[in-house]
């Protein structure tokens, strides 16, 4: 199971009678690991980034020469900055160049990472690297760094997992089953900071004690104690004292970068992580949303349905359906009433007979250019089924506006799997692949619920620094963020302080929370100490990479291209106009005599790029993710530059990443033991449901057209139709006690729905939430007697508990 975690694989060939050696074809000849024997991990943790450095010894322990290549996975959230090779003869380093140039002398060998890319059943983004030639018995050092943003726990917790390259276990190498002892050394150590202070580090292996370096408890180490366990990951949590919505720690710059550079000033990593509370489902709830539908279909339409009736009271709305326009129901959003949502219901049953695509460009910018109302976070849902023309400006434009809202994509062919990848990634939004009618609204509910989490709105940043110093928030500041979310931002201080005293700056961050202002001032010291290491201003060029490529891939951003690639190349962070190549830097001896014989002496590049693998439905990672995702999406797994890169023309087919080109394929019967390898859960879904799914929905969709916007019903003969039962009996049963008609009504529907158990659970959550709280404000009298009296109607079991009694 090599393709789960990779690291050095190799291809053996055998010598001739004339000592030469005869090189198979990778096609042709199976990939094996090369062993490894020794891995020094030291990783260096400041809040929720993480740089890490490694050395990897490698060694041909076979009896045969073999051809070896480097494979290292690379999450959505990753970047690596420094890849370098080294054996008794010769070093290689991994280094940036245009793209544009010709690199010739790199070209032989493509044909094995080409292979890598079709035969391994890992689906993602990979750092790969051949080396050439190992000789039976000899070593090969590897040293690669990277840098990381750390997943944060509901407590607060600093997440980092160990790659399996750098800790690849039982399922690379036999072990003793007896005592679980590896078969390589692993050296690992951690350096932890924080300026509010580092609490607590918990592992899932064996620690030596936390070891304070500074008074404050703002910078402490820890290493592995004994042999790690060899049947999972290595996983670290560290906390941090006095969890504030805010906090701001300073990186220093490159002493030998220019003054005024990305890498050459400081760099201030910003956490925004808001405490708020849980909404109570049912209430009345602020909120923008946008529904778009793109694609003509049935089941998008019946889905707006569901959506239109899940809002909650005091949010706003509007729909874009079909059409050569970029209009909509609405001019803008307009307030959440039953007349207003009785007349959207209106336009739902025809647009199936319009004609013309709708103008998503056009629509997306119509919505950006309206007014926000005040204190409601916009929200978009689109709905596509094709791949517009304009894909690439699209996506420059909703990442133009990415900090103002949360996109929620549904596409149902792989053509818009990447527009809908993107937009989503964007925005911190999510995106969905529908493979079956049955399983959207189920689906787009599920998204409703996530956009309906509460949300800290009207955000902003304030700093105060001395005179002469300035502050620029690479990306931007969110206007919102929601519950359970937490923001990294990258803040560069530009220019030289007046004052040599001051040694202090503050930062103000202001939100508002249910109505009411926070406000949350923290100092932070200008003069930071640290070890040098610059993770946060890696990331932060990442960042800013992803920031520039809409804009560049959408056609009219030259200056913008040029820009990204001077960033990219002086940085040493791969865009996707750049590319990696390896050069070969020293070599002492004749290369077909050497122990790493790279390339003959001509040839000073040789392969080592970023690439896709196609991957199959065995996929597996270290993420703790157990979720499924449809063979061949690739856009699944990378980060937005990349599904971005996929939709331009011209960049798609450059050698540095293969377009993908197996279609997508039914999913398997069970997918709980099937893995997905980004940590942040963005994903491309697709449920399997029996055929009995869609008779269940039809069957709740006519009573749900009914519902009121406050979640009650009106006793009607629609609703007796729905209960199977006749009007005037359902009237006839009516206890005493109930004085309005609407209460006896929407007491009966809720039940009907409970009385089918789980069936409608993921559909009417939201509707039920609404009724509820519609009868709980209504102060039924003896409401059990009414419940008892429905049950005895329809011949259910509903428990009180459901109506709160």
């Amino acid at each position: 199971m090599w393709q789960q975690s990779f690291g050095l694989l190799g291809k053996s060939y055998a010598h001739n009678a004339t000592g030469s050696f005869l090189l198979g074809k990778w096609l042709h000849i199976p990939l094996y690991t090369v062993p490894l024997c020794s891995a020094v991990v030291d990783v260096a943790i400041q809040d929720y980034v993480a740089d890490v450095a490694s050395e990897l010894i490698y060694q041909n322990k076979s009896q045969i020469s073999t051809e070896v290549l480097f494979v290292f996975p690379l999450g959505p959230h990753m970047a690596v900055y420094s890849f370098q090779v080294r054996s008794e003869d010769a070093k290689i380093q991994a280094m940036l160049q245009n793209e544009a140039q010709q690199l010739h002398e790199a070209t032989e060998d493509w044909e094995n990472l080409e292979y890598l890319q079709d035969q391994s059943n890992y689906p993602g983004e990979v750092f790969a690297c051949f080396l050439g030639t190992l000789s039976p018995g000899r070593e090969v050092v590897v040293t690669l760094r990277y840098v990381q943003e750390l997943s944060r726990k509901p407590d607060g917790a600093a997440h980092f997992v160990l790659p399996r390259t750098l800790h690849p276990y039982t399922e690379l190498y036999a072990c003793n089953c007896l005592t679980s002892k590896l078969p390589y050394s692993l050296l690992l150590t951690a350096s932890l900071q924080s300026p509010r202070g580092v609490a607590n580090v918990q592992a899932n292996f064996s620690l030596t004690p936390l070891i304070y370096t500074a008074q404050d408890r703002s910078t402490a180490q820890v290493s592995l104690a004994g042999s790690p366990s060899s049947r999972h990951d290595l996983e670290l949590l560290v906390y941090f004292e006095e969890p504030t919505a805010v906090s701001a720690m300073v990186e220093m710059g490159d002493p030998g970068a220019p003054a005024g550079s990305l890498l050459g000033d400081p760099m201030v990593l910003v956490i925004l992580a808001p405490s708020i509370p849980e909404a109570v489902p049912g209430q009345r709830q602020s909120g923008e949303f946008f529904f778009l539908d793109t694609t003509f279909l049935e089941h998008a339409q019946d889905s707006l349905l569901f959506l239109l009736k899940s809002l909650p009271l005091g949010c706003y709305f509007n729909i874009y359906c079909y059409g050569s326009t970029s209009a909509g129901i609405y001019p803008q959003s307009v307030e959440y009433t039953q007349d207003n949502m009785t007349e959207a219901m209106k336009h739902i049953p025809s647009t199936g007979s319009s004609l013309g695509d709708i103008n998503l460009l056009e629509t997306l910018r119509s919505i950006y250019n309206t007014t926000r109302p005040c204190g409601h976070t916009r929200q978009l849902f689109i709905f596509m089924s094709g791949l517009p023309p304009d894909k690439e400006a699209i996506a420059a434009e909703v990442c133009h506006h990415h900090n103002s809202h949360q996109c929620f994509s549904f596409c149902f062919s792989e053509d818009s799997a990447a527009l809908a990848t993107a937009l989503a990634r964007e925005t911190g939004g999510e995106a969905t692949y529908i493979s079956c009618d049955s399983s959207m609204m189920v689906m787009v509910i599920k998204c409703l619920k996530q956009a309906l989490k509460p949300a800290a709105e009207g955000v902003s940043l304030s700093w105060a620094l001395p005179h002469g110093l300035e502050v620029e928030v690479l990306g931007g500041t969110p206007q919102s963020i929601f519950q359970s979310q937490y923001r990294l931002l990258y803040a560069q201080i530009h220019g030289q302080a007046q004052d040599t005293m001051v040694d202090k700056g503050a930062m103000t961050l202001q939100y508002s929370l249910d109505g009411h202002d926070v406000t949350h001032t923290i100092e932070f010291p200008l003069c930071p100490q640290g070890d040098g290491r610059l993770a946060g201003h890696w990331l932060a060029v990442k960042c800013l990479l992803e920031r520039l490529l809409p804009e560049a891939a959408s056609g009219s951003g030259d200056e913008t291209r040029h820009r990204a690639i001077e960033i990219s190349l002086t940085s040493g962070i791969i865009c996707p106009f750049t590319s990696y190549v390896g050069v070969r830097t020293s070599q002492r001896i004749a290369w077909y005599r050497g122990s790493l014989a790279l390339l003959p002496p001509r040839q000073s590049l040789i392969p080592c790029q970023i690439i896709e693998l196609r991957g199959s439905s065995n996929v597996s990672s270290c993420y703790p993710t157990s979720i499924w995702v449809p063979s061949g999406w690739l856009t699944a797994v990378c980060a937005s530059w990349l599904a971005l890169r996929q939709l331009t023309h011209g960049i798609a087919t450059l050698p540095q990443r293969g377009a993908c080109s197996k279609a997508c394929e039914p999913p398997p019967p069970s997918v709980s033991s099937l893995k997905y390898v980004d940590p942040m859960e963005f994903v491309l879904r697709s449920p399997v449901f029996g055929p009995w799914f869609t008779e269940v929905i039809a069957e709740c969709q006519k009573l749900v057209a009914l519902q009121n916007i406050d979640g009650s019903w009106t006793l009607s003969s629609g609703v007796a139709s729905v209960l199977e039962t006749d009007e005037a009996e359902i009237k006839g049963k009516m206890p005493a006690e109930v004085t309005e008609p609407s209460i006896w009504a929407t007491v009966l529907a809720v039940t009907w729905l409970h009385r089918n158990g789980n069936c409608y659970q993921d559909l009417c959550e939201l509707l039920e939430a609404k009724a509820v709280t519609w009868l709980c404000s209504r102060a039924v009298s003896q409401p059990d007697k009414c419940l008892e009296a429905v049950n005895t109607l329809l011949g259910s079991s509903v428990k009180p508990s459901v109506f709160r009694l």
